[in-house]
């Protein structure tokens, strides 16, 4: 096997490969990109088990991966390191927005993506983030998101495939609310082909210790905003919350793993305003 490399017009590194067993030419583009100008963020707190594997999915398409550590104890900060990454620490806050508005102080290309430690982007997904980074269009990009969670790929129900906005020009993007955060991006949107697989919760109990953990930033994050609850709500706010997930967006065909998940909607959405209601509570006393 032969292989002779070039640049194109583009200044993109293109790989011709002779194949002798074969005796024709194939054509493949070198993963190193000489115009590519896009940054993937990864956010990360002991994240051992899945900073190689995030690392390795983010290089088929980004000129640099930046992981924002908040502090981890484990390898994942080495393993990012030994794999290529560029890591660099922010004490954690209790914010998700502000990590990921630091992320984009340190990002030195002219695009950013953002994935999260448990997330991978399926092959015609980066064919579709190369295509952008070629064409170079000034515009926000959507991307569907499959959830996979306590051994189950989800269809419907509150974990049922999402449209996420994660392609950004560095300099038009900006992030709210410490938990659940949203871009905020004017440029007009694009939905992009593939989709992210979300690696989401292995088992319960790490479902139980991230809701407990969400919905005290979420309660304290709303309460200094000046939104305010009563009992009465908390109990509505999660009655409709199980319906919405387990009726409206029909996760009883996902059978029992629907009427869980719906469940556990219910018991995060209570949990959420129950801890709004007691912060108000001891703000009068």
């Amino acid at each position: 096997m032969l292989s002779i490399g070039y640049f194109n017009d583009n200044n993109t590194c293109v790989c011709v490969e002779y194949n002798e067993s074969f005796t024709k030419y194939t054509l493949e583009r070198c993963q190193v990109q000489m115009n590519n100008n896009l940054t993937v963020v990864v956010l990360t707190k002991n994240e051992e088990k899945n900073i190689v594997a995030v690392v390795q999915n983010a290089k088929k398409v980004a000129a640099e991966v930046l992981i924002v550590d908040s502090g981890s104890t484990d390898k994942t900060v080495q393993l990012a390191e030994e794999n290529g990454a560029r890591v660099v620490y922010r004490a954690w806050d209790n914010d998700f927005s502000a990590q990921r508005n630091f992320a984009l102080q340190h990002v030195e290309t002219e695009w950013v993506l953002y994935l999260d430690a448990d997330e991978r982007m399926n092959e015609e997904l980066c064919g579709a983030v190369e295509k952008a980074m070629v064409t170079k269009v000034q515009k926000q990009y959507s991307i569907m998101r499959k959830i996979h969670a306590f051994g189950f790929t989800y269809k419907h129900g509150i974990f049922k495939p999402d449209e996420v906005l994660r392609l950004f020009p560095v300099n038009k993007v900006h992030w709210e609310n410490k938990v659940h955060e949203r871009p905020v991006c004017d440029l007009p949107k694009e939905k992009m082909a593939g989709y992210i697989e979300h690696y989401t919760y292995d088992s319960w109990q790490q479902w139980w210790d991230k809701a407990g953990h969400y919905t005290t930033i979420w309660a304290e994050d709303n309460f200094a905003k000046g939104k305010r609850t009563s009992l009465t709500a908390c109990f509505a706010h999660s009655a409709y919350g199980f319906l919405r997930a387990y009726i409206l967006q029909l996760g009883f065909i996902d059978g029992w793993s629907g009427l869980y998940s719906s469940l556990q909607h219910f018991i995060y959405t209570m949990m959420k305003y129950l801890k709004l209601y007691e912060l108000q509570k001891a703000k009068s006393n």
